[in-house]
C-alpha cells in the first residue's frame, strides 16, 4: 500500500454546508433540544440549495449532532455522549482547528495513562487481544485496504483501554476517538494519509511495552504516537491551504 496521494482543494458541497450548519448552531447559542431553522431557512442563510442542506443534515443525524423529527423539523441532538454539548462542556465543532488540537492534546493524556495502566494489569487475553487489533491493522495496510486498516485502528486503541481495567478512561477513549472521527468525516481526512506505515510499527511498539510490563515505556510509545497522528492532521491541513490559495 503506497501513501495515499492528498486531494485537491475540491470538497463535495455537503461536506462544507454540515460545517457551517455546525457553526450556525453555535453562533446562534443554541443548546441539544432546541429547534434548529427549516432547510429551506438553512439553505437561504448558507446560500446553497435544500438537496445539498438535506445530504448535509443526513450526515449531521448520523454523527449525532442533529435530529430530525418528521413533520415538526430539526432540532439540535441532546448530546447523549460523553462529550457532547451541554453539562459536559463545549459543542464540538469538527472543522473548528482550535476545538481539533485540543482533542489530540485530550487523547495525548488518555492514550499515554491506558496504556500505562494497561503495561500493569492486562490479562494474558486481553494481551492478545491487543495483539491481534495490531495485526488486523498491519493486515490492513499491507493489503491496501483502508477499512480492514481501520477496523484494526479502532480495535487496538480499544483493546488497550479495556486493558487498563478503568471503565471511565474506557469511555473516554471511546468518546474522543468518535468525535476524531467526525474531524475526518467532515473534511478533516489526515487520519491515516501518510502515516499509516508509521502507525502499524507504533502500534507495535505500544503492544511489546504493555506485554514487557513496562508502564513508562507504554506511555512514551503512545505519546509518540498521538503525536504522529497530529502530525498528520497538521500536514493535511497545510496542504488543504495551499490548494484553496491557488
Amino acid at each position: 500500500m503506497t501513501d495515499a496521494p492528498r486531494e485537491s482543494g475540491y470538497r463535495p458541497g455537503y461536506e462544507v454546508a454540515a460545517e457551517q450548519v455546525l457553526e450556525l448552531i453555535v453562533r446562534l447559542g443554541l443548546r441539544p433540544g432546541d429547534r434548529m431553522p427549516t432547510e429551506h431557512e438553512l439553505a437561504r442563510q448558507l446560500g446553497t440549495s435544500r438537496t445539498v442542506v438535506r445530504e448535509a443534515v443526513k450526515i449531521l443525524s448520523a454523527l449525532g449532532r442533529v435530529r430530525a423529527q418528521k413533520g415538526r423539523g430539526l432540532y439540535v441532538a441532546d448530546g447523549e455522549g460523553m462529550f457532547g454539548a451541554g453539562r459536559w462542556g463545549p459543542f464540538f465543532l469538527p472543522a473548528d482547528l482550535d476545538h481539533v488540537y485540543m482533542l489530540f492534546e485530550f487523547r495525548r493524556a488518555q492514550e499515554m495513562e491506558t496504556s500505562r495502566l494497561a503495561a500493569r494489569r492486562a490479562t494474558p487475553a486481553e494481551l492478545r487481544a491487543v495483539e491481534e487489533a495490531a495485526g488486523l491493522c498491519r493486515q490492513g495496510y499491507e493489503s491496501g485496504r483502508e477499512e480492514l486498516f481501520n477496523e484494526g485502528d479502532d480495535a487496538f486503541h480499544t483493546a488497550v483501554a479495556a486493558a487498563s481495567h478503568n471503565m471511565f478512561l474506557q469511555v473516554a477513549v471511546r468518546e474522543a476517538r468518535r468525535l476524531q472521527a467526525q474531524s475526518s468525516l467532515i473534511g478533516l481526512r489526515g487520519s491515516v494519509g501518510g502515516h499509516a506505515a508509521q502507525a502499524v510499527e507504533e502500534h507495535d511498539a505500544i503492544y511489546q511495552a504493555i506485554r514487557a510490563g513496562d508502564p513508562e515505556a507504554a506511555a512514551r510509545a503512545a505519546a509518540a504516537h498521538i503525536d504522529n497522528t497530529l502530525d498528520d492532521y497538521r500536514r493535511e491541513i497545510q496542504q488543504r491551504l495551499f490548494f484553496s490559495s491557488h
